[in-house]
């Protein structure tokens, strides 16, 4: 386990669904931790419980058993509308299909979390405006999704997770929907976001190669994690 204070802590986590008679086992037994400040990638085939161990993390789906303590507070303890406002507070989200809002200017997305948590002050503005700037979309603030890139979209995405100051983000795929080139410059971009603001991430990928880029590399096959051999 790392040495550092942890920021996410799984212990003894199983997950399963019903379909029909049968009960399909989906995580068993996975705990892990992640340190302040560190990256994990989580690595597995497609339909190996990668998004699910995300879903779980983030309070968005509860384990059958075991549980998750996320900033020290066991969320699997928590009721809906504590697990929504931990979620707003400590933990960031990247996906592999952006979810901007196509109404909202890029500005307007990216404030969003800020909004929700009461801080969209001018303050609040202006370090949004600095992210945007950061990663090379200053001048877009009054765009609206449509007329952006996907690569371009990608990263207002990366500025929308990051917007609120969460100590967790938790990266599902982030360039699945992305070519090869312009998912290696938005990688770079994430990796060096929550590097330089000190944060920790877990990144979920079927790539060894994207996996490559964390500190530690986890692998979830058949319902159980293990380090990456």
């Amino acid at each position: 386990m790392p040495s550092a204070p942890a920021i996410a802590e799984i212990d003894r986590v199983s997950c399963s669904h019903v379909e029909g008679d049968a009960r399909h086992e989906i995580l068993h037994d996975v705990s892990a931790t992640v340190a302040r400040g560190e990256t994990v990638a989580l690595l597995g085939r497609s339909g190996s419980g990668k998004s699910t161990l995300l879903n779980v993390i983030s309070g968005l789906a509860r384990p059958v058993s075991g549980s998750v303590r996320i900033d020290g507070t066991d969320i699997t303890r928590l009721g809906e509308r504590a697990r929504t406002l931990l979620r707003r507070r400590s933990i960031g989200f990247v996906y592999q299909f952006f979810n901007l809002i196509d109404t909202l200017s890029v500005e307007d997305n990216v404030l969003l979390p800020l909004e929700l948590d009461g801080r969209a002050d001018a303050a609040g503005r202006r370090h949004v405006l600095g992210l945007l700037e950061s990663v090379g979309l200053g001048a877009r603030g009054s765009s609206f999704p449509d007329r952006l890139s996907g690569g371009e979209q990608q990263r207002v995405a990366l500025v929308r997770a990051l917007a609120h100051g969460p100590p967790l983000v938790l990266a599902d795929e982030p360039t699945g929907n992305l070519d090869t080139d312009t998912g290696t410059r938005v990688l770079d971009l994430l990796d060096r976001l929550v590097r330089d603001a000190g944060h920790s991430m877990v990144l979920v990928t079927h790539s060894a190669d994207i996996a490559a880029r964390a500190d530690r590399i986890l692998y979830l096959a058949d319902g159980r994690l293990s380090p990456a051999a």
